[in-house]
């Protein structure tokens, strides 16, 4: 049975969904899973990974600079 992929009115993406949103390949979602620094995501399951737009705009804005200098202080 497939359920509906809205949790309490939240849209969520799959992997290949956020990767789009994001601009970067599915790929590199899947790296920063297993290395940290992404995005937060939900796991469902053993397999089921989703993304919410609300989670993938703050990383969009945790990551958000106005120079290069300001971003490498940051690492």
């Amino acid at each position: 049975m497939m359920t509906d992929p809205k949790v309490m009115g939240e849209c969520l993406f799959d992997t290949k969904q956020a990767a789009a949103f994001l601009n970067v390949s599915p790929r590199t979602l899947e790296d920063w899973r297993w290395r940290g620094g992404g995005p937060l995501f939900r796991k469902l399951g053993q397999r089921l990974v989703r993304y919410s737009r609300d989670d993938l705009s703050a990383f969009i804005a945790r990551n958000t600079y106005a120079n290069t200098g300001m971003a490498q202080s940051e690492r």
